[in-house]
């Protein structure tokens, strides 16, 4: 079948992207997108109560065989390590064009105290770009939540379909944290923070679950965690984890370390947070999500050259590119686009796999037939917000 505006798109996304462009990251970012859209989308139940409320469910807590599920979906490293790698390269070629701007083409190749100047507009400019849609995704369920409690809806169902929905904000906020810090980290020796930070998320492990230490403490781990593929991913960017051996490494012993600590330690199979367990390994990272984290890098590396080939489709690299332009918008409204579904089918009662108990091998598919309703919506909530951007 002929498609002349798909092969139009095509051509002019082709046409748009400058020669250098490192097309197997941008797939690799688009790959940690999809991956976090779809997995939110198929663990995330909500669940009708007596009087009038929801509650939030998963069917990995009816269903914990379903565990392996979260390990190909749970993306959150990969999003971490790209975002690493794109802002130490942004951030350098920032810096060199500051020093050919302010120095003269001579100075340009060398490094003196014109090199930091790109710094703080960098960063201010990021994060504009981060945090710009986070106000419309505030303003929207501060009316959703207004006009719940106006209508006598319970605090309980506020709570079940808010904090899902805003729960993306959280790993903005790390991400952006991150980010800001760039400048800083760009000083630093990649593999020795990496390892130092993993070395924090242990001792705060240990003290939690070993010496029975404040549940609180794990919060540090929030920003520890995740600077672990972060620094990585800014280490690749310098020259560092180019053998593939260190890839292999990486992945080897990045699965054998979450193996042995799920197995052998008590950490949770599951890699995504699951309503009335103990303890997550998502919220805050554990050091299973750590290991976890080092295989998806692993991977991550291994897949990055295949993939840049592949990118050379024009189709492929076309819908790749356009993802990449909306993935924020995607990351922060995908949640809220689902519970605004259940919240508008609330007046139907129990709804097969939207507002009913995900006890059953039958809710994945019947999740799967709203995946379309979801999706459609999403896409309107991206053309919304970039009117509003």
């Amino acid at each position: 079948m002929r498609d002349p505006a798909g092969r139009r798109t095509a051509a002019r996304v082709e046409a748009m992207t400058p020669p250098g462009r490192d097309r197997g990251v941008d797939a690799l970012r688009a790959l940690a997108i999809t991956g976090v859209v779809l997995g939110h989308w198929l663990v995330t139940a909500w669940v009708p109560g007596p009087r009038g409320t929801v509650a939030v469910s998963s069917p990995l807590a009816f269903m914990p065989e379903l565990a392996p599920l979260s390990w190909v979906l749970q993306t959150l490293a990969v999003f971490f390590f790209v975002g690493g790698y794109a802002a130490a390269r942004s951030l350098r070629t920032a810096d060199d064009r500051a020093r050919a701007e302010t120095a003269g083409p001579a100075r340009a190749r060398t490094d003196g105290p014109a090199r930091a100047a790109a710094g703080p507009a960098w960063v201010r400019a990021r994060m504009g770009r981060l945090l710009r849609p986070v106000g419309p995704l505030l303003l929207v369920w501060a009316g959703i939540a207004a006009g719940l409690t106006l209508h006598g809806a319970p605090y309980a169902t506020v709570r079940a379909l808010a904090l899902p929905a805003l729960g993306p904000i959280w790993f903005l906020a790390v991400f952006a944290v991150l980010t800001a810090a760039t400048p800083l980290l760009l000083k630093l020796r990649p593999g020795v923070t990496a390892a130092s930070a993993a070395a924090v998320v242990l001792a705060v492990d240990a003290v939690r679950f070993g010496l029975g230490g404040p549940a609180w403490l794990g919060w540090v781990n929030l920003a520890a965690g995740w600077l672990v593929p972060y620094m990585l991913g800014v280490g690749w960017a310098g020259g560092g984890l180019a053998s593939r051996r260190t890839a292999v490494a990486l992945l080897a012993g990045g699965a054998a370390g979450a193996a042995v600590l799920v197995a052998g330690f008590g950490y949770p199979a599951s890699m995504v947070g699951v309503p009335g367990a103990g303890v997550s390994n998502l919220s805050p990272p554990t050091l299973a999500a750590v290991a976890f984290g080092l295989a998806q890098v692993g991977l991550a590396l291994l897949a990055h050259g295949p993939l840049g080939r592949l990118m050379r489709r024009p189709r492929l690299w076309a819908a790749v590119a356009l993802l990449n332009l909306s993935a924020m918008t995607i990351f922060l409204w995908h949640l809220t686009v689902a519970a605004v579904t259940a919240l508008a089918a609330l007046r139907f009662g129990a709804v097969p796999g939207l507002l009913a108990p995900p006890a059953h091998l039958s809710w994945l598919p019947e999740r799967l037939g709203w995946l379309p309703v979801f999706g459609g919506l999403l896409a309107l909530a991206g053309a919304a917000a970039k009117r509003l951007n």
